[in-house]
């Protein structure tokens, strides 16, 4: 019996819309990481981009456990000797929320050229219009 291998070429992208109302920050990340992976679907191939376009709203009210909102800190580098900046995960959530969840779902997904197509397919919006209804998405938790 041979194993059946799903062609990327041959795949149709659906597109599933997510709603980030009152839901905790990590476990909307691994909801939307999985569906991007494609893990959700039987064809399932580790090694091939099988997985769906996510489109999250209402990113500005996503929740974040315990007191991680006044005590974790989030750093980035621009690359240049003296880059380093850092800020507050509750200023972050204020200000650029989308952001907040791109970078908790991109830390879940493949650290490969792989991963990096893959985050390409995710869209996050601060609230509920997003411009994306002509690929009609279906709703998702």
């Amino acid at each position: 019996m041979k194993t059946f291998l799903q062609d990327p070429k041959e795949r149709k992208l659906e597109w599933q819309l997510v709603d980030a109302d009152g839901q905790v920050l990590g476990r909307l990340a691994t909801h939307v990481a999985t569906m991007l992976r494609g893990k959700h679907k039987p064809i399932y191939t580790p090694h091939l981009d099988l997985g769906d376009g996510v489109i999250v709203i209402n990113a500005e009210k996503v929740r974040v456990t315990g007191r991680k909102a006044d005590l974790k800190i989030v750093y980035r580098h621009s690359g240049f000797p003296g880059g380093l900046k850092s800020a507050r995960l509750g200023d972050l959530l204020r200000t650029k929320p989308e952001q907040v969840i791109t970078d908790a779902v991109r830390g879940m997904l493949p650290q490969t050229p792989l991963g990096r197509q893959m985050i390409k397919k995710l869209r996050v919006y601060r609230g509920t219009e997003h411009p994306h209804k002509a690929q009609k998405p279906a709703n998702q938790k």
